[in-house]
């Protein structure tokens, strides 16, 4: 076109920096920036949204940030282009600070937030979005497959199913179509809320299903220990004419180590290779190696890890660890404790993995030693664990770091309801035993407290009743 001497105008260059995306050719991008500044459609609004959409994708956030500055009008899809960028670059905080700033926001925009809370592992944030959508959203925003895919795979994090079922019910009075890909999803909820029952109805009332489908039903019983289901529905996919793919054939294998099946688990990492001719990645390995494991099979493990064709990780290390705790091969499992921590010196999971060794040998000094080599290097837990749990469709979570106010106030008074419920049975019983002369055995569970605190409070127990108690 340059050749020729036809010049671009402002139609041209949007469709050219989306090949230049598409191609992952983000030189060619810069280059293409330099002639946009040159021919003067640097101010056109639909150009300096392709630029944003560029350098947020080539990571060049910087850049991207630059562009939307410097432009002299913005619309909807500008805002949307920065928020994406910034979301696929890890940039979550950075992405609520701009989405909080925008007037006018379309579907893309709150699915463009649901999505990257939930891929950055803040799915509790991504389904509180989900609500604030449907209240602040006006009519022409409403969820779409894309918001009911992205919000299941939050619900399937958090363990969520009544928000599962609350989505469930949304999609058939909102009379979405449940395509594959939304039923794929809900099999996926369901099955890591743990109702493999419901997901395998779902699974079957699909009418049609792909790899995917298939691989998520497999992945399920996998996760439930159900491994001969598990190959089951594996024979009936093959039956069917559909190929499995790598991730099939990690959830057999995580099948055949939650379910012990050895055997079979040594076919399927066989016949993966031979039968079609997909070479297994490291986490195929990291299966396999917790097959054997589980079972004892030690030496067979240890020569798998040897001789993967590339470098073992931590997983496939930790594979191994995991057999010997569980069956109390401390000898191994302290040469691989040691080895995990050589390879990430600044984890803790390992220093803890090796203090349990330790401590299941009853070798007390070295256990001491490892926790002051971790006082010293100043090691700790960055990220504290924490526990889920939903009540009522609202989703609760309870770490070290603390939590809500209220709900700690609300759990306080509860635990003290129970106490004063558990004093007024002891009351009626020890009445009762005044008339029988005979006091239950289970009085001495009652702590002398919290008998003198409902004494005070209440008033309803006379001072013999109180001594007797």
């Amino acid at each position: 076109m340059l050749r020729e001497d036809v010049t671009p105008n402002y139609i041209t260059f949007p469709f050219v920096l989306k090949e230049c995306v598409k191609r992952s050719d983000f030189f060619a991008g810069r280059s293409i920036h330099a002639h946009i500044v040159k021919l003067g459609f640097d101010i056109d609004v639909f150009v300096q949204n392709s630029l944003i959409s560029l350098y947020g994708e080539s990571g060049c956030l910087a850049n991207a940030r630059r562009v939307f500055d410097e432009m002299p009008n913005r619309d909807v899809v500008s805002w949307n282009s920065l928020v994406i960028g910034v979301l696929r670059n890890g940039e979550l905080d950075v992405a609520l600070d701009l989405f909080r700033r925008m007037k006018d926001k379309n579907i893309i925009s709150w699915n463009s937030m649901i999505t990257g809370f939930v891929q950055g592992g803040r799915c509790k944030e991504a389904l509180e979005f989900f609500h604030e959508m449907q209240v602040l959203g006006d009519d022409m925003v409403s969820p779409d497959k894309v918001t009911i895919a992205s919000v299941l795979s939050a619900c399937a994090s958090l363990g969520a199913v009544d928000h599962g079922r609350w989505i469930h019910g949304y999609l058939k009075r909102s009379m979405l179509e449940c395509d594959m890909v939304i039923g794929t999803a809900f099999v996926d909820m369901y099955g890591k809320c743990g109702f493999v029952d419901t997901a395998f109805e779902i699974f079957r009332a699909m009418p049609k299903k792909d790899v995917l489908t298939w691989t998520a039903m497999i992945s399920v019983f996998a996760l439930h220990g159900r491994g001969r289901e598990a190959f089951e529905l594996f024979a009936e996919m093959e039956a069917n004419g559909i190929r499995p793919n790598a991730v099939t054939f990690t959830g057999l294998l995580s099948a055949c180590a939650h379910s012990g099946l050895v055997e079979k688990g040594r076919y399927c990492f066989d016949m993966m290779k031979r039968i079609y001719s997909i070479e297994p990645h490291v986490q195929h390995y990291a299966c396999m190696v917790d097959t054997l494991s589980r079972a004892g099979h030690f030496d067979e493990a240890l020569e798998l890890v040897k001789t993967m064709p590339m470098e073992p990780d931590v997983f496939a290390w930790g594979a191994l660890l995991g057999g010997c705790q569980m069956h109390g091969n401390m000898e191994l499992g302290e040469k691989v404790a040691l080895y995990l921590i050589y390879l990430d010196p600044l984890n803790h999971a390992f220093y803890a993995d090796l203090c349990d060794v330790y401590a299941k040998a009853g070798r007390y000094h070295e256990l001491k030693r490892v926790r002051a080599q971790m006082n010293d290097r100043g090691i700790k837990k960055t990220v504290p664990g924490c526990s889920l749990i939903e009540i009522d469709g609202t989703v609760y979570e309870f770490s070290v770091r603390g939590f809500d106010d209220i709900v700690m106030e609300e759990i306080k008074c509860l635990l003290t309801r129970l106490t004063i419920a558990r004093v007024e049975v002891v009351v009626l019983q020890c009445r009762f035993s005044e008339e029988t002369g005979r006091l239950p055995l289970y009085y001495c569970s009652l702590s002398p407290q919290e008998t003198h605190n409902y004494t005070e409070a209440t008033g309803l127990l006379d001072s013999a009743a109180a001594q007797q108690i």
